[in-house]
């Protein structure tokens, strides 16, 4: 039962990483890098090589807002 477990966790985890392996211990950097890969493509995972962004990109930042006192 462990063995199918893992497998089955293993096969869940690589498909909703389009086929890579999981990501752990990821820092700030990593993340961010994660996030502007997700406004480019549209998935967390995914990459691309077009040297244009899509339409939109420029307006959907990853900027924080904070509320000043």
């Amino acid at each position: 039962m462990f063995g199918a477990a893992g497998t089955l966790f293993n096969a869940s985890t690589r498909a909703q990483n389009l086929g890579k392996p999981g990501r752990y211990g990821i820092d700030k950097w990593e993340e961010m890098m994660l996030r502007r890969d997700e406004r480019l493509t549209g998935h967390r995972r995914g990459q691309t090589s077009d040297t244009k962004a899509p339409e939109g990109y420029a307006t959907s930042s990853v900027w924080d807002t904070e509320r000043v006192l």
